[in-house]
Parts: C-alpha cells; structure tokens; sequence
C-alpha cells in the first residue's frame, strides 16, 4: 500500500513492479528504481507526486507524456516499457538508464571538447527525431540528459508538446497544437534553459 504523504518505500509492489529506491524527484513526477518480476530486469517507474496525483491536469500530462514515449523508438531517447494504475496512482515503466545526468557530471567542471561534441550530436539526432514524430520536448536541461555508457539518453517528457508531425514541417510560431494542457500566458519548463520564443 502507499500513501499520498509519502514516498513509496522499498518492497512497494506496483502490481509486478517491486520499488527498490527514489531516484529522483521533481514538479512533474517521482522516479523510483524497481525490478520487473516477470522479466527479472531494472526498470524507471515515474509516478505523480503525492501532493498532485489526483489533479485532473497532471493526470492528463502523464498521458501525454506516455504518448509522447511511445511515438518514439531511438537510441538516444528513453524507452517505454509500460503503463498502469494501481490503487489509484498511475505509472509509467521505462528503461532504467545507467549513468549519470549532464547536470551531475557538469558539477566536476567542463566536458572534454570530443565529449561536447559527441553529446551534441547525439542529442540533436534525438531531438530531430522526437520532432519528426511531432513532439517537442520543452524542458531540455542538463538534469534531462543522462550520460550513459552506450551514449544521451533524453529522459522527462513531461512537459512534452504533441503536434501532428504535418503540422511540425510548417512554422507554428502563435500556434497552438490541439492537446495543449497549458494555457495561454503561462510558461511551462525551466525557465534558464526555454528557448526565446
């Protein structure tokens, strides 16, 4: 059983999903370490807040984001495993990505220039595929990225925009796709790293 107060502890089972750790917290969601029974593998299993978790809105945008993932399937993107509910509180499972974020490695100083430019490119291949499959990430930070031996892994969709991917190739400045969950005037992200527009 869980609480809304709290965290999920250790040995929470979420169906077959038994929680093992927090991983990370953060306005959009909980992210617990947790093996998958059946398959006896790691998994990433993001869950609404407690203070949250019953907001219609926020319930939305983790249906979003869960759309968001699965329009995807790239190397450099984090993968959706599965979704459900359980007593009520909804979850995603995703891959469980070793490393460590952009933002934690940037704490022990610059990069190496061939690592920059490695992590650029892959980041730029995952965001121009997110974008062909009509989605736009809207909250690109260092704590986002995670550094992992195979290479960037884009995580958090949470704020993600879905666009219709005709919809992406023509400018849409003032425009707005049809499943916005933000309203007009209000910033959603992190405001040092949102683009101008």
């Amino acid at each position: 059983m869980w609480a809304r107060t709290m965290t999920l502890l250790n040995g929470v089972r979420l169906g077959p999903y038994a929680i093992q750790a927090l991983a990370g917290a953060g306005g959009m969601g909980e992210v617990y370490r947790a093996i998958d029974t059946r398959l006896d593998r790691t998994v990433a299993i993001k869950v609404l807040p407690a203070p949250v978790a019953d907001r219609p809105t926020r319930r939305q945008r983790l249906e979003r984001e869960t759309r968001a993932i699965s329009r995807m399937n790239h190397p450099h993107i984090c993968t959706l495993y599965d979704v459900g509910e359980y007593d009520g509180l909804p979850f995603l499972v995703m891959e469980w990505v070793e490393g460590e974020t952009l933002a934690d490695r940037l704490l022990r100083g610059a990069l190496p220039i061939d690592q920059v430019l490695r992590c650029a490119i892959e980041i730029a291949d995952a965001l121009e595929h997110a974008h062909r499959q009509g989605i736009v990430h809207r909250d690109l930070k260092p704590s986002n990225v995670m550094l992992a031996p195979s290479g960037v892994k884009l995580l958090d969709f949470g704020v993600a925009q879905l666009w219709a991917p005709d919809e992406m190739s023509s400018p849409f400045i003032g425009t707005r796709p049809a499943d916005t969950l933000t309203d007009e005037g209000t910033m959603i992200g992190t405001v040092q790293y949102m683009a101008p527009e």
